[in-house]
């Protein structure tokens, strides 16, 4: 991630470009529109660069690896999924989904099994309590 970040000014320069679906301190959000044009106008040889300026983006304030990085991610979505893959954004969900939900056969189980948790945080806590005294 960017270690960029942007100031009102400049957030409220970007979010009047039509290409820009929502902008924050921290991140840009495309128009998914704008992101299929790009990648095929990338695969006619147009540079990541070029794609960006003609769009109207300040390629000093988004940064110049930014045009790049995002076509490699998009072009890597629209060769697997289409463009309709580019219409939602994935990036930070795992393919398992995520912490795996526990589903409790009855409420003895759950309890039983909170019960065990909370004893187990006890003992830890008297050990690190224990940790704490010998130093």
């Amino acid at each position: 991630m960017s270690k960029r970040i942007f100031a009102k000014e400049q957030i409220a320069s970007l979010l009047k470009n039509p290409n820009v679906a929502r902008c924050s301190e921290k991140s840009i959000s495309y128009a998914n529109n704008f992101k299929a044009r790009a990648v095929r106008e990338w695969q006619t040889g147009i540079s990541p660069q070029e794609i960006f300026i003609n769009a109207g983006f300040n390629i000093n304030m988004t940064g110049s690896e930014t045009p790049k990085d995002c076509l490699r991610r998009w072009r890597k979505i629209f060769d697997e999924k289409g463009e309709r893959g580019l219409k939602v954004d994935s990036r930070g969900q795992s393919k398992a989904g995520g912490r795996r939900k526990r589903n409790w056969q009855s409420d003895k189980d759950k309890i039983d099994y909170l019960e065990a948790e909370v004893a187990y945080l006890k003992a830890e806590n008297d050990f690190l309590a224990k940790l704490r005294k010998k130093s």
